[in-house]
């Protein structure tokens, strides 16, 4: 009895003892800790078949960050899976579940800045403007919001409000020359009171102090006052408006300002209208020109694309701010070379 009292007293074996309960315990731990993992792995490999499949609903957004802790910043990227394919509405609903979890300031505002231009690009004007008032609100140097918030007060011709916002923008040393410029030109090309004839009078005198205003000034007058631009044609660099003057009617045009300028005579003598230059040193206009005299049943014609210059987006129609990156004024005429088909019964020009 006391050998057997002995051998259990052992130092040895009480070491063996403790390192067996160690391992066991060491075991049991890590196969509960694998067996977790697989188990949260499979749901989130089925919440990413869903995610492939476009079925991810708001909350399942919200189950990948507060149950397997997916980053943030993931999270935001997997949402503007949405926002590419247009889905607005869906892209909204993530942002408005995630407000309700995210606790942190900055995740917070960067959180309401997505949402106020999600709607912004949804069309949700009204909404927008109440989310980027918002963040003003604990955020007041917050740029994205004033600027977002401009873009709204031109879409609602609210231009009052615009210019109070380029005003702050001006306070936190922001440079908004242009953006004053287009906005009172605005203001006043939307003012119901002023008359066509006053308002094609303060546009040049505006443009003469601010050329960055011509394409806007041009294509007034020409819908508005087609007189005082061909008394002011001089003025103007045309290469900016060749696509406005392609486009006008025969009856619209004042020939004998045209004769003056040799730009014109190229531009009309492509369109058919005159034939006074044989080429031009515009290459669109010279390869239409030279086709005009082709014995075939193709001829070329011009159409117009636009470029942004800040971020080299192409439009097929020209708008005073870029659709893509906001700026203003900023679209170059791309002229380019189209087919026309001539009908074997139509005469040729």
């Amino acid at each position: 009895m006391d050998g057997l009292v002995l051998e259990y007293r052992d130092p040895l074996f009480g070491i063996i003892i403790f390192f067996t309960l160690l391992f066991v315990i060491s075991f049991l731990t890590y196969s509960f800790g694998l067996y977790k993992e697989k188990k949260s792995r499979a749901e989130y490999r089925k919440l990413l078949k869903r995610f492939e499949l476009g079925n991810l609903k708001e909350d399942d957004y919200v189950h990948l960050y507060t149950t397997y802790n997916l980053p943030f910043d993931s999270i935001i990227l997997l949402a503007s899976t949405f926002l590419h394919k247009g889905d607005y509405n869906k892209a909204i609903g993530v942002y408005l579940a995630l407000l309700e979890h995210v606790t942190e300031r900055v995740k917070k505002e960067e959180l309401l800045e997505l949402l106020g231009k999600t709607y912004f690009k949804g069309g949700f004007l009204q909404r927008s403007k109440e989310i980027f008032l918002k963040i003003l609100k604990f955020s007041p140097r917050n740029k994205e919001a004033l600027n977002h918030l401009l873009l709204i007060y031109e879409k609602l011709k609210d231009f009052d409000k615009a210019q109070e916002v380029l005003e702050s923008l001006d306070e936190l040393e922001f440079d908004v020359t242009r953006e004053s410029v287009y906005i009172k030109t605005l203001k006043l090309l939307n003012d119901p009171v002023v008359s066509f004839d006053k308002k094609s009078t303060q546009l040049m005198h505006m443009f003469k102090t601010n050329e960055i205003i011509e394409r806007i000034v041009v294509q007034y007058l020409l819908q508005f006052n087609k007189s005082m631009f061909w008394e002011n044609i001089e003025l103007f660099d045309l290469s900016k408006s060749l696509d406005l003057l392609w486009y006008l009617n025969f009856d619209d045009i004042d020939f004998d300002a045209v004769a003056k300028i040799e730009i014109l005579q190229e531009l009309y003598t492509a369109k058919g209208y005159i034939n006074s230059v044989s080429n031009s040193a515009v290459f669109e206009l010279d390869m239409i020109i030279l086709s005009k005299n082709a014995k075939s049943n193709f001829r070329t014609d011009l159409n117009f694309q636009f470029m942004c210059t800040k971020c080299k987006s192409i439009h097929p129609i020209y708008e005073s701010r870029c659709p893509h990156c906001h700026k203003i004024l900023t679209f170059k005429i791309e002229p380019e070379l189209t087919r026309r088909v001539i009908e074997k019964n139509q005469s040729l020009q």
